[in-house]
């Protein structure tokens, strides 16, 4: 469960604040894009887990760090690696970086469920991906 997953963006005027920050709820959506474009690269997407599988991920916690500051018209890369993966769920790391200069980290648990919300097995053809 090491591999590594990147996904670049750029900061718009929409992301930021008055001052030209990114607003620190941004951040959440961010990294969320960077979960569906890791199922994407792996030949998925969330409308395929939902009409082939039946289920969708949703998350169950996130604890997130921020430690600099994003502005507007950086260049941002998210780094996602699975930390660990059961049959319903699994927790992974998300670093948003800026070069090599670490901005935020967050912890995120996601958990496979139905589309009536109960807890569903994830697919052995995703998880041998993972």
């Amino acid at each position: 469960m090491t591999k590594i997953f990147e996904y670049k963006f750029k900061i718009y005027y929409e992301d930021t604040d008055a001052g030209g920050v990114v607003y620190y709820a941004n951040y959440l959506k961010f990294i969320e894009r960077a979960r569906s474009e890791m199922i994407n690269s792996l030949g998925f997407s969330n409308t395929i887990l939902k009409e082939k599988f039946n289920l969708f991920f949703i998350v169950k916690y996130c604890n997130i760090i921020y430690r600099k500051s994003a502005k507007l018209d950086d260049e941002l890369i998210i780094f996602s690696s699975i930390v660990s993966l059961s049959k319903t769920s699994l927790v992974m790391n998300q670093d948003v970086k800026r070069g090599d200069e670490l901005i935020a980290s967050a912890e995120v648990c996601v958990v496979a469920v139905d589309l009536k919300g109960k807890p569903n097995k994830i697919p052995d053809e995703l998880k041998n991906l993972f």
